[in-house]
């Protein structure tokens, strides 16, 4: 499949190889991994018992860590005692319910105590979100993004992930409608970065069938982006569909030809980004 998809992305106009997603019991070799730290239960927040210092110390994001493994072409994983922060933690599936202060962070803050992020505008709202993405439970112990010509033959991933500006990006939300003819096969929903390339595409597909989840758009992670690129993550049946059917598109025309012309000038406006 790594040849059929090094000459998919060269007619793209790809900017970089995508990351496969995968969860395994196999911790990777030479992986980058966050700072261990204890992951809090909801019970332990209610007995005062969180050791708020020691989480902030190791805290980092899930897209930091995956901009410095795509920098390296390299593995970034996690798991229950590494993970980075605690919306990672709840959006990859290693936390079971999401903090009462976290919903409060997320929102309006507390007052005196934490400024809040101002996402969304309650507690209450932030909890009814929480509730309404619902991550699948971690199936094994590592979460594990990794390029996609990484995957060992077997090993499969479930998710995999573009990054990539709005010309490349063109191609593959209408090659996505195209090779599911499905009309609403790219969907965009709220929520933080590793949600979008994680916990939606996964909901979607036990729920709605496979579909495309749009991101990048959660400010948080901005500064762990490329200037204006955006996340495309889909099962890979649909990656599959797109080296079956891609010579068939528009892919082959002279509109997508004049689309080159301007992902190269962008390159080259943005070469030192």
């Amino acid at each position: 499949m790594n040849k059929r998809l090094d000459e998919f992305l060269d007619v793209l106009g790809a900017s970089e190889e995508p990351f496969g997603v995968h969860y395994t019991d196999i911790e990777p070799e030479n992986g980058i991994t966050p700072k261990s730290a204890t992951l809090p239960s909801r019970e332990d927040e209610q007995a005062g018992a969180v050791d708020w210092k020691a989480l902030n110390e190791a805290q980092s994001c899930v897209i930091g860590l995956l901009w410095r493994a795509r920098k390296k072409k390299a593995a970034a994983y996690f798991d229950a005692s590494r993970f980075g922060c605690l919306g990672g933690a709840f959006y990859l599936g290693f936390l079971e319910a999401q903090l009462d202060s976290i919903a409060c962070y997320v929102s309006t803050g507390i007052p005196g105590m934490m400024e809040g992020e101002k996402y969304l505008p309650s507690p209450e709202v932030s909890h009814n979100f929480f509730k309404t993405v619902s991550p699948r439970p971690a199936p094994k112990r590592f979460c594990v993004f990794k390029p996609f010509s990484s995957f060992a033959e077997n090993e499969t991933p479930e998710l995999v992930v573009f990054f990539e500006r709005p010309e490349v990006m063109s191609g593959l939300i209408e090659l996505t409608g195209f090779v599911t003819s499905d009309f609403e096969a790219v969907m965009t929903p709220f929520g933080a970065g590793c949600s979008s390339i994680v916990t939606w595409p996964l909901k979607y597909l036990r729920e709605k069938g496979p579909k495309a989840v749009l991101g990048g758009w959660d400010p948080s992670e901005r500064k762990y982006l490329r200037h204006d690129e955006l996340t495309l993550a889909m099962p890979l049946s649909i990656v599959e569909l797109m080296l079956e059917k891609w010579q068939d598109s528009f892919l082959t025309t002279r509109t997508w030809s004049t689309i080159k012309q301007r992902i190269q000038k962008s390159e080259s406006a943005w070469k030192k980004d």
